[in-house]
């Protein structure tokens, strides 16, 4: 374990895995996020064309050739939502096993075999997990490492505070672990360690810079907000998840009457012409009220570093 979770930390310049953030990210952010010394990612869901079509291998061919440039990146990772909506999986995992993707997190389901395919070439396998029983799961089934969804990540977010999540998965497991929830400075990431996490997971800052695939009012509406803005709700994918409240205000709908309601949709399913997370319901965490410009990825990175260094005293 230890020797497999060395290699994460090569060329890392401060100890952050960007989240994969559904439509958001994209190839061009995510070499950027390695070029600048985190570990990249995004969904592999993200990766379909103008029909519907899936165009992950022709995705992970231009990140792999954009990390082969000088500068010694880092690595990244491809998130997996192992979900019985999620008709692409096996066919997704059959190019991940291909193209000996370094690290992949998988989200809404463990299940033996997708992390038997990743470990076949010697990959690397993170959990999203938001209670300490769903990490043990994760682990038992055979994932590597765990990221701790905690209370005010955004998208699909965890309840539980972060000390308790962190302090009762220390509690037992000594692998490599994430923390998410609300983190978006180099303060927060030093708090995240002292935790006992050993990287930060940060996700909503990524969508205010020029790289991310975001219409320019969403990311306005992270500079211009807090976390007042931000509303926790099921009604919109059948999971509990943070969004940004002028989002949903802005389509013309009421949250209080839409949790009246009952309603629930598909995570996934993208049929349907009405407003949707996450492409007019915008998904967001907490932390953001220090977000004041939107900014090239590296300059954001360059903070992060800087703002860390200054804090985490080891």
């Amino acid at each position: 374990m230890l020797s497999k979770f060395a290699f994460l930390k090569n060329n890392i310049r401060v100890p952050v895995i960007a989240a994969p953030m559904f439509i958001v990210s994209n190839p061009a952010l995510v070499v950027e996020q390695c070029r600048a010394g985190i570990i990249g990612s995004f969904p592999a869901l993200n990766a379909r064309g103008k029909d519907g079509e899936s165009t992950l291998e022709d995705w992970l061919i231009r990140i792999k050739a954009g990390l082969c440039l000088p500068g010694s990146p880092s690595t990244f990772a491809v998130n997996q939502i192992v979900h019985p909506t999620n008709k692409r999986l096996m066919e997704d995992m059959e190019l991940i096993v291909k193209h000996e993707v370094p690290i992949v997190i998988t989200s809404l389901g463990a299940r033996n075999e997708i992390n038997d395919a990743v470990h076949s070439y010697g990959g690397f396998v993170f959990h999203d997990v938001t209670s300490n029983s769903y990490a043990k799961k994760a682990i038992n089934k055979g994932a590597d490492g765990l990221i701790a969804v905690a209370a005010g990540a955004g998208g699909h977010a965890g309840g539980q505070s972060p000390f308790a999540l962190v302090q009762e998965i220390r509690e037992w497991f000594k692998g490599p672990l994430v923390l998410a929830g609300c983190i978006s400075s180099g303060r927060s990431i030093a708090a995240a360690l002292t935790m006992g996490a050993d990287f930060a997971y940060i996700g909503s800052p990524f969508i205010a810079t020029s790289e991310a695939n975001a219409p320019n009012e969403y990311k306005n509406m992270i500079v211009n907000g807090s976390a007042e803005d931000i509303v926790n709700t099921n009604v919109f994918t059948g999971i509990h998840g943070n969004y940004l409240l002028p989002s949903i205000e802005k389509a013309g709908l009421s949250i209080d009457d839409l949790e009246k309601s009952g309603i629930k949709e598909n995570l996934l399913d993208t049929s349907k012409k009405a407003p949707k997370a996450w492409s007019s319901i915008w998904g967001c965490g907490q932390g953001i009220s220090n977000i004041n410009e939107v900014v090239e990825t590296k300059t954001l990175i360059h903070h992060l570093a800087r703002d860390f260094l200054v804090h985490y005293k080891n």
